[in-house]
């Protein structure tokens, strides 16, 4: 009988034990997702502690703006200081490059440090407006929310390109006597090159249901893709800032619950590939993969290159020798690495007249 009761006891204290909240997922310390679904994030981040400190660049002028009031949604703008005028003396139109920051789909934003000075890099860099818009985050807003919430600002662009002259313009800084609607690029780092992937698919060659807007190509810089079978780059040594765990972890609190690595919005090859989009649109504007040569992620950017391509799409693959990943976004003002950076994206973007 005592031997039963202590059996009862334990039981008790088992169930009570696992109704107190606790963590069942910690992603670096910055987001934890407790057992009963609830979520804490780290509001107050010392980017100093992990040496990224805010740049000011004065060649460049930003602002923020709202482009989805329902769920909150603000983006950033970055454009030149100075007017660039042709050889007759007009103002010449900047092309567009909508940056689109990575972190796993579940971390960043436009104003993280290392994100913000790329964007100006970019722009200052590459002589483009510069559009980086935040989007939901995973796991509060799992999957396809970002990728929801990027198709959004596409829309967006294309109400600005639309709008009536003057002051029918909703944000001034995209005027037409500005900027050339037709002549768009979308970049994404990391899970913002998934998302960049994710909006080549859906929209298409030739974007033709965003015109006046013209999307010219898509740039991927290192692209966060997964599958459940391993490459030979997640295989091998672990990142100085990055392991297989912490990629695993990302999937597990980004893709739809029940879902795994093959997952059409993890593995652009996987079996679940031919998704509605892309099993009807495989027919992509030019897509550009920069990797660096140490990174776990490095063998999905090349079979996705070599796939392109064998689809008959324009894929170019850069790998940067001996980087690993964030090699631009943590250091976007480095003399050598980000200049070899904005050389390959700018010869992309201007056709090799850069």
């Amino acid at each position: 009988m005592t031997h039963a009761v202590t059996k009862q006891h334990s039981k008790k204290a088992s169930a009570a034990a696992a109704t107190i909240p606790h963590v069942v997922e910690d992603c670096m310390g910055f987001v934890q997702l407790y057992n009963d679904g609830t979520v804490s994030r780290l509001k107050d981040i010392d980017f100093l502690k992990f040496n990224l400190p805010r740049i000011r660049d004065d060649a460049v002028s930003y602002k923020d703006c709202l482009y989805d009031e329902p769920h909150g949604l603000h983006l950033r703008i970055y454009k030149p200081v100075s007017d660039r005028r042709d050889g007759g003396g007009r103002r010449k139109k900047l092309p567009i490059l909508v940056y689109l920051h990575g972190g796993g789909f579940c971390l960043g934003s436009r104003d993280w440090p290392n994100f913000h000075n790329s964007c100006q890099r970019l722009a200052s860099g590459l002589d483009v407006v510069v559009v980086a818009p935040d989007y939901r985050l995973a796991p509060e807003h799992r999957l396809p929310a970002a990728v929801d919430d990027g198709e959004a600002v596409m829309y967006w662009l294309k109400a600005q390109a639309t709008a009536s002259c003057g002051e029918g313009y909703e944000e001034d800084w995209l005027a037409p006597e500005g900027v050339d609607f037709d002549r768009v690029f979308v970049m994404g780092d990391s899970s913002g090159g998934n998302i960049a992937h994710q909006l080549a698919v859906r929209f298409g060659s030739g974007s033709p249901g965003l015109a006046p807007v013209r999307v010219r190509g898509f740039v991927l810089l290192a692209p966060f893709f997964g599958g459940v079978d391993r490459t030979e780059s997640e295989e091998g040594p672990r990142e100085e800032m990055l392991s297989l765990e912490d990629l695993d972890r990302f999937w597990r609190l980004a893709l739809p619950i029940g879902e795994n690595r093959d997952h059409w919005l993890a593995n652009p090859l996987g079996y679940l590939s031919s998704s509605p989009e892309a099993a009807t649109k495989v027919d992509l504007d030019p897509i550009l993969l920069i990797v660096g040569s140490r990174e776990l992620l490095k063998d999905r950017a090349k079979e996705y290159a070599v796939k392109l391509r064998e689809m008959g799409n324009v894929a170019e693959y850069v790998e940067i020798e001996g980087e690993q990943h964030g090699f631009f976004t943590n250091d976007p003002y480095s003399e050598v690495l980000s200049t070899k950076v904005i050389e390959v994206v700018g010869k992309f973007m201007y056709k090799g007249d850069y």
